[in-house]
């Protein structure tokens, strides 16, 4: 376990030599001068997308889970953000496409930006991790090459957890863009628990 966890932590630690600060400019630009956030991951990315979400409410950015009874129209005064590990989730693709086809802006979260999620990009954050994908790719020599070394990570673990951490982050920068501070998150958090 301790093996596991570790390879875990280091995929995580050498996720941020992928981080670009002009796409992290650019989301936060995107998600500051949207009307409306709409986020979208199918099973634990979409836990994390959910997470991301209740985080932008807490800034007090109007956000939308994608597939939630109460999600109004999405228009091109809003952005949405897909969070897939293949980019080729079926569920994901189809309702990008469709916010795309409305005039929104589209971020996306993936380990393959070449996908057809990517293609449907205005801005990709590339998560390096284990997908889904890799557990078919039989190619051992060619994931090490690739520097794709978790092998002892289920599924897509590395990608969503990586996920979960980068868009944390980017919530300290929207904090600090907004001039938004760890009370104004409380004010907005639930009361009903």
């Amino acid at each position: 376990m301790k093996t596991a966890i570790e390879e875990i932590l280091k995929n995580i630690e050498l996720a941020t030599d992928y981080i670009e600060e002009s796409t992290i400019s650019n989301f936060l630009d995107v998600i500051t001068k949207s009307n409306n956030i709409f986020v979208i991951g199918a099973g634990r990315s979409g836990l994390v997308a959910k997470a991301f979400a209740m985080r932008l409410m807490h800034l007090g950015i109007g956000t939308y889970v994608v597939g939630e009874t109460i999600s109004p129209a999405i228009s091109e005064d809003d952005s949405i953000l897909a969070i897939s590990g293949s980019g080729e989730t079926n569920t994901i693709v189809s309702a990008v496409r469709i916010a795309k086809d409305r005039g929104s802006k589209v971020l996306v979260l993936t380990s393959y930006p070449e996908s057809t999620l990517g293609s449907l990009a205005d801005s990709i954050l590339l998560v390096k991790g284990r997908t889904k994908v890799d557990i078919d790719n039989e190619d051992y020599i060619k994931r090490q090459i690739d520097g794709n070394y978790t092998s002892l990570t289920p599924l897509g673990t590395a990608f969503e957890l990586t996920s979960l951490i980068f868009l944390d982050g980017l919530i300290s920068e929207l904090m600090h863009k907004m001039g938004k501070t760890e009370n104004d998150l409380k004010n907005r958090h639930t009361v009903l628990e």
